[in-house]
C-alpha cells in the first residue's frame, strides 16, 4: 500500500478535518487511509492543531471515549474579523443602498458565497460550545447565511416557511406579532423537518424589533424544542425595546445620516 509523507498526512487531514466540522472522526479512519500508526497520527494531529491554533482559523477538539476521536471546530482571528466587518461597512454604506422604508438593500451580500461564508465563520464561532442539533431559519434571504452557519457548525439547516405547503405535510402553525409593524403575521413548520427536543440556533440576516425570532421561539415550543442562540447580520438599534435577548449581530444599523448612506456600527 502506497505510503505518504508527513506533509502529505497533515495537508489530507487538515482537508478531512475542515471539510467535516464539529464531526467526530476517529483516529483509526486516518491510519486505515494512511497505512500509519496511530503514534505517527497522533505527531501529525499536534502539529495541524499548533498551526490552526497559532494563525486562529480554528481548533482541534480531541473526545475520549470508546466512540472518540478529533473533531475541528471553526474560528476566525479578530485581525480577520475586523477586516471583514470594515469591508462589510464601506459596502453597506453606500448611499444608493437605502430604499424606501428606511431599509439597507442587502440581497447582493445575502447571494454573495465569499461575503456569506465570512459571516457564517464569525457567527458559528460563537455557538461553537453550545452542541446545537440544528440550525433554524424562515424563508427570506436570509437562508444562505443559515446554511453556511449550519455547515460550519455541523448540523442540518431547519427552514421555517411564511405559510403552510401542501409539500410539507402536516405542519404546525401559529401567528406572532411583528415586533416593527404590529401586525399580526404567521409562521409554519412541517412536523418531519425537527426532531422533538432539538436544540436549535436561529440565524437572520436583520433583526429590527425581534418579532421574527419570538415568534420562532414560541413555534420551536410546540416541537418540544428550544432557541440556544440567536445570531444575525445587521441588527437595528433604531427600536430599542428588542422582544428577545441574548443575541449577537456583526453590524448594529443606527439609522440615516443626513448625507442619506447608513450609519453601521460593529459588535
Amino acid at each position: 500500500m502506497e505510503k505518504f509523507s508527513r506533509n502529505q498526512r497533515i495537508a489530507a487531514i487538515t482537508k478531512i478535518l475542515v471539510e467535516s466540522p464539529n464531526k467526530v472522526i476517529n483516529l483509526n479512519s486516518f491510519t486505515e487511509i494512511f497505512n500509519a500508526a496511530k503514534s505517527t497520527i497522533s505527531e501529525d494531529i499536534v502539529i495541524i492543531r499548533d498551526i490552526l491554533s497559532k494563525l486562529k482559523v480554528g481548533n482541534i477538539e480531541t473526545i475520549s471515549g470508546a466512540s472518540g476521536g478529533i473533531k475541528y471546530a471553526c474560528n476566525i482571528s479578530e485581525i480577520e474579523k475586523e477586516k471583514f466587518i470594515r469591508e462589510l461597512c464601506f459596502i453597506l454604506k453606500e448611499k444608493d443602498r437605502i430604499i424606501p422604508g428606511n431599509f439597507i438593500y442587502m440581497t447582493d451580500i445575502m447571494y454573495n458565497p465569499e461575503m456569506v461564508h465570512k459571516a457564517a465563520v464569525i457567527l458559528a464561532s460563537s455557538f461553537n460550545k453550545l452542541s446545537a442539533d440544528c440550525v433554524v431559519t424562515v424563508e427570506t434571504k436570509g437562508i444562505p447565511l443559515a446554511y453556511e452557519v449550519a455547515k460550519m457548525l455541523g448540523v442540518k439547516l431547519v427552514i421555517v416557511r411564511r405559510d403552510t405547503r401542501v409539500t410539507e405535510g402536516p405542519t404546525v402553525s401559529i401567528n406572532y406579532l411583528s415586533g416593527s409593524s404590529k401586525r399580526i403575521q404567521s409562521m409554519s413548520l412541517s412536523k418531519r423537518s425537527i426532531k422533538r427536543g432539538s436544540k436549535c440556533i436561529f440565524i437572520d440576516d436583520f433583526m429590527k424589533a425581534g418579532g421574527t425570532a419570538l415568534g420562532i421561539i414560541d413555534l420551536l415550543k410546540e416541537f418540544d424544542s428550544k432557541v440556544l442562540g440567536i445570531g444575525v447580520l445587521v441588527d437595528s438599534v433604531e427600536n430599542k425595546r428588542k422582544l428577545v435577548d441574548n443575541y449577537i449581530s456583526i453590524l448594529k444599523f443606527k439609522g440615516i445620516s443626513e448625507d442619506g448612506s447608513a450609519i453601521l456600527i460593529p459588535w
